[in-house]
């Protein structure tokens, strides 16, 4: 079974594109609460999308799923609404998946589940140390669906240079076994158009196989909208690069025996980067 690729945007034009060149979800970023606390200093993506941004999509696409990324679970103060009517409103705008970023706590989880209420698909993304460490007792919350590994602020969690030394530290590989024995689906990470990335876009897909990953995000750098203004250029970069990465994984699907020279290899090129 192939990953189930996802891209974020909130252009119709773009999700229609992406659409029809096979990536699988369509990846609204409502996130915006705290993250630039965390990221401002790194070349992070910081989207901000909205309510509205959700129904534009929804009302765009055919095939591929609407993922949508609220914020953490707050409050209502006089800049932002509060998490339930974030989430009711996104759900009434067509988001099919709903994502949870950087919770702490099996409470945040759990009324995050509680809120969705059956609505929507509920994806977790864990991306925090404190969620890592209860991370057994949030597998066991019934009403989750999903969950998948943010590599970027866990790395920063644990205070790491390179989001993924996570890969050779096993942590990834830890969190994937537990994920694995609960039975619940999971993903990691962005990857990149095949043979672009520090760390070689083959040899993240390779490690997703060998840990049994079902989902990954299209990173920026695998198509980035905001420096090619031509829609044909960005079909074409769409179409050719999921083909390849689609190839890759039949190959990587059938050929399991280069599993442990992969994972030794990226621990060498991370080391190299660090």
């Amino acid at each position: 079974m192939s990953l189930k690729l996802m891209y974020i945007t909130n252009r119709p034009d773009i999700a229609q594109i992406a659409e029809t060149a096979g990536v699988d979800r369509i990846f609204v970023d409502m996130e915006y609460i705290g993250k630039s606390d965390r990221q401002g200093e790194l070349d992070t993506v910081q989207n901000h999308h909205t309510l509205e941004d959700i129904k534009k999509i929804s009302d765009s696409i055919v095939l591929a799923e609407l993922l949508v990324r609220v914020n953490p679970i707050h409050n209502k103060t006089d800049h932002y609404i509060s998490s339930e009517e974030e989430i009711n409103r996104a759900i009434e705008n067509g988001a099919k998946i709903l994502m949870l970023p950087y919770f702490k706590t099996v409470a945040e989880a759990e009324m995050f589940i509680k809120i969705v209420a059956g609505r929507a698909r509920v994806v977790l993304l864990l991306e925090t140390p404190e969620a890592v460490q209860v991370v057994d007792d949030i597998l066991k919350l019934d009403g989750l669906d999903e969950i998948f590994i943010g590599l970027n602020d866990l790395s920063l969690g644990y205070r790491k240079k390179f989001m993924f030394e996570l890969l050779s530290d096993g942590i990834v590989e830890d969190l994937c076994y537990r994920f694995k024995k609960a039975g619940i689906p999971y993903g990691f990470g962005g990857i990149a158009a095949l043979g672009k990335g520090d760390l070689p876009s083959e040899k993240i897909i390779t490690e997703h196989y060998r840990l049994g990953s079902t989902c990954a995000i299209l990173s920026r750098s695998f198509c980035n909208v905001s420096k090619i203004q031509h829609l044909g250029i960005i079909s074409d970069t769409f179409i050719n690069g999921v083909k390849e990465i689609r190839r890759f994984e039949e190959k990587v699907s059938i050929h399991r025996d280069f599993f442990t020279d992969n994972k030794k290899e990226i621990k060498e090129i991370i080391q190299k980067i660090g």
